[in-house]
């Protein structure tokens, strides 16, 4: 279904903010296969399959799978054909996070004041329309090739988005196939790891400070996320109300590849490195998530040996701590538990993060030299350290 493009002169004033944010939206990934993906993510994350759009619906160019689990909404893109940019995209960065998108109670207000203030537009305001109500969206470009969409849902009830029609009418089979696989219990996204290249960590933080109204909230230096042999620079940007936190991260300099410069290589430029997923239960989501072949990264058994003298009394069980390699920092703030996957395509790109917080609103400081370890022992397997 295509939208109709609202004219300047249609878009509504508003009072107060204009760049008032209710979080975020969606996240739109690229494929090659949206079809395999999309049993990838249910069987092995556990999320629930609610909407499509494609061939069978009469859009004919790509097919999207829309996939949600607790406040998640995961929309899994692939084409139809060999000559489309979605095609192209997917040639030179592999399957990917193209769209952060952005839910904000006012599309036109949102739109119109950040590209005054220097973004760059992808798409204008736009609504589309269904007998499920209406849908406003507009884009703009961040870092690489990825894009914010804008995203205005006022009132709607349908599964996603006008176009889009309910996913069990057309895989009824996919729907339930994964019912009898533990619950995994994700509740929403934390934050959203962004990597670009050496020397534009800054740019990246000055522009959503100058274009967002986002403010830096923590900065992590090479002497707090180094190892032996490669070593980074990480900045976190957030929203007003702490809705919408970005971390971004550019490499520096070490005796051999690091992360990001791995990352950079295969993903062939700047892009999302991983998204963070919290949970309430860490313990029972890591336990589904394993008995559902998700591989995750793991640390020596020596981490485990002092944990509770670096960290103090925590609520959870050590033992099932240490059997599943969860990750443990604690701030002035309390405590976090954390656990990362290995990279899910074949690519050594994307990941994801497994978090809870126990007040901490931190990024686990105190794990990184432990992580970035295991992080170059796969490196090192792959032949990229």
């Amino acid at each position: 279904m295509s939208g109709r493009v609202l004219l300047p002169t249609e878009y509504e004033s508003i009072d107060g903010d204009p760049l008032d944010l209710d979080g975020i939206d969606h996240l739109e990934i690229y494929t090659a296969n949206g079809r395999q993906a999309c049993y990838y993510y249910v069987n092995a994350f556990g999320f629930t399959p609610v909407a499509y759009r494609g061939p069978e619906t009469g859009h004919r160019a790509s097919a999207s799978y829309v996939l949600k689990q607790g406040k998640i909404t995961l929309v899994l893109t692939t084409p139809l054909t060999p000559t489309s940019a979605i095609s192209s995209h997917l040639m030179i960065h592999g399957d990917t996070v193209k769209d952060v998108a952005l839910r904000v109670p006012h599309c036109e207000a949102f739109f119109a004041e950040v590209v005054k203030r220097g973004a760059e537009p992808v798409s204008p305001p736009t609504v589309f329309e269904d007998g499920e109500g209406v849908v406003k969206r507009a884009s703009f470009k961040t870092y690489g090739e990825t894009i914010h969409s804008v995203v205005e849902r006022r009132g709607y009830t349908g599964e996603f988005w006008p176009g889009f029609l309910p996913f069990g009418k057309f895989f009824p089979q996919l729907q339930t196939s994964a019912g009898a696989l533990p619950e995994v219990g994700l509740a929403a996204i934390d934050h959203i790891v962004g990597n670009v290249g050496l020397g534009d960590m800054n740019r990246w933080v000055q522009f959503y400070g100058k274009v967002l109204g986002f403010t830096e909230m923590q900065h992590f230096s090479d002497d707090d996320i180094s190892t032996e042999y490669s070593a980074l620079m990480s900045k976190v940007v957030r929203d007003g109300t702490g809705k919408v936190k970005f971390p971004i991260n550019e490499p520096a300099k070490g005796r051999r590849k690091s992360q990001i410069e791995e990352y950079l290589d295969f993903h062939m430029g700047p892009g999302v490195q991983h998204v963070a997923l919290i949970t309430g239960d860490i313990i029972q989501t890591v336990s589904a998530l394993k008995a559902r072949g998700v591989n995750f990264l793991r640390v020596p058994e020596t981490y485990y040996a002092d944990l509770e003298d670096r960290v103090g009394v925590i609520k959870e069980d050590l033992t099932r701590i240490a059997e599943l390699g969860i990750l443990v920092d604690r701030d002035d703030d309390g405590y976090l538990l954390q656990l990362f996957t290995k990279p899910v395509h074949d690519r050594p790109t994307l990941f994801f993060e497994i978090i809870q917080r126990r007040g901490s609103q931190g990024f686990g400081v105190g794990n990184f030299k432990a992580l970035f370890e295991a992080i170059e022992r796969e490196q090192a397997l792959r032949g990229n350290l």
